[in-house]
C-alpha cells in the first residue's frame, strides 16, 4: 500500500503596522488557490492578524479594519509619555470585548508570536497563554506603543530582531515556508511631504520670506553682480515621521540579513510603501495589495508544490 506525505505549509506574517493589513488580503488570496496553512506565526501586525486568523477571526477582523476611519484610529490612542507615546491599554480592552481571546495551546490552527526582550535584546517565541496578551508585546513598537512585563521580561516589538519569522515556522516544523515581507520597497521611501496649504510656516518658511521682502527693498543688481539666494532646504520631517522612517530601515536591513541565512521558500511581499505608520484607516488598498502581490507568486507555488501544475488544454479534436 502506497502512502503519501503531505508537507506542512508554515505562514509567517511579518512587521509593518499599518501595511500589515494587506496579510487578511495574502491569506484569503491564497485560501481561494486552494493553499490552506497549517500553521501561521507573526510578528507585530503580522501577530495580530495571525492571532485572529488561527482562531477562526479573519472575517471579523476584516470587516472591523474595513470600517475604520481616522478619528476611529484616533480614538484608541491613549497617550501616556512615560515609557511611549501610547499606552495601548483603550486598544487591547477593545480587542478583548470585541474577539474571543484563547490560549494560544487552544487555537484550532498552530499560532506564535515574536517579541524582543528589550534588557537583553534576545528574540522571544510566544507559544503559550493568552494569544491577545502575546500580540500586545509583539506590537510594542519602541517610542510608540509601553513595552510588556512578561514572565520576568520586558518584552517589545518583535520587529527589532526577526520582522519577518521564517525561522520560527520552520521551528513549528513547517516543511515548506510562505513569508509575507511588507519591507521589501520600503528602503528611499520613507518620507513623506509633511506641508500642506494650512500647515504653520516653518522656520526655513519664514527665512524665504524675509528675503523675498528685503530683497524688494534693495536695488535691482546688474547682471554683472547678481548673485542669486540659495534655495532654502525642505522643511523638515516629523518627530513620528523620522521614528517611523528609522525603524522601517532596521527592519528591512534585518529582513534581508535574516532571510538571506534562512529563507523562505515563497516570499510574498505586497507593495505598500506609500502608507505611513498610522495608516490604519487605508484598509481597503492594503487588503487589495496583499492580494495582488499573491497573485504575483502563484507560479512560485505550483513549482514548490504548493499548488498543482497547470496542465495544458487537449487538442480541440476538430
Amino acid at each position: 500500500m502506497t502512502s503519501f506525505y503531505t508537507p506542512r505549509i508554515g505562514l509567517a506574517l511579518g512587521s509593518g503596522s499599518a501595511r500589515g493589513w494587506a496579510h487578511i488580503g495574502v491569506i484569503q488570496a491564497l485560501e481561494a488557490a486552494g493553499v490552506r496553512p497549517d500553521l501561521v506565526c507573526g510578528t507585530s501586525i503580522g501577530a495580530l492578524v495571525g492571532a485572529c486568523y488561527a482562531a477562526g477571526q479573519l472575517d471579523g477582523l476584516e470587516q472591523w479594519v474595513l470600517s475604520l476611519k481616522r478619528t476611529d484610529v484616533v480614538s484608541f490612542m491613549d497617550f501616556g509619555m512615560t515609557s511611549g507615546m501610547l499606552k495601548g491599554t483603550r486598544l487591547m480592552n477593545f480587542f478583548r470585548t470585541t474577539f474571543s481571546d484563547h490560549d494560544i495551546e487552544d487555537l484550532p490552527l498552530p499560532f506564535a508570536a515574536v517579541a524582543t526582550a528589550l534588557h537583553t535584546g534576545s528574540e522571544v517565541w510566544l507559544r503559550t497563554g493568552s494569544a491577545i496578551d502575546a500580540v500586545r508585546a509583539s506590537i510594542a513598537l519602541p517610542a510608540l506603543f509601553t513595552p510588556v512585563w512578561r514572565d520576568g521580561r520586558l518584552l517589545v516589538d518583535g520587529g527589532l530582531v526577526n520582522p519577518v519569522p521564517v525561522s520560527l515556522a520552520r521551528a513549528m516544523e513547517a516543511d515548506i515556508v510562505i513569508a509575507v515581507d511588507l519591507n521589501s520597497d520600503l528602503l528611499g521611501r520613507h518620507l513623506r511631504p509633511t506641508t500642506s496649504p494650512r500647515t504653520v510656516p516653518s522656520g526655513n518658511d519664514w527665512v524665504r520670506r524675509i528675503q523675498e521682502n528685503l530683497s524688494g527693498l534693495l536695488p535691482a543688481p546688474s547682471a554683472s553682480n547678481a548673485t542669486p539666494l540659495p534655495e532654502p532646504p525642505p522643511p523638515m520631517p516629523s518627530t513620528l515621521n523620522i521614528v517611523a522612517a528609522s525603524l522601517n530601515i532596521m527592519q528591512a536591513r534585518i529582513t534581508r540579513s535574516r532571510m538571506a541565512g534562512d529563507p523562505s521558500d515563497t516570499t510574498v511581499t505586497p507593495r505598500l510603501a506609500h502608507l505611513g505608520l498610522l495608516d490604519f484607516h487605508r484598509a481597503q488598498e492594503a487588503i487589495e495589495a496583499g492580494r495582488l502581490a499573491v497573485e504575483a507568486v502563484l507560479p512560485s507555488l505550483r513549482e514548490h508544490g504548493i499548488l498543482p501544475v497547470a496542465l495544458p488544454a487537449p487538442p480541440d479534436p476538430t
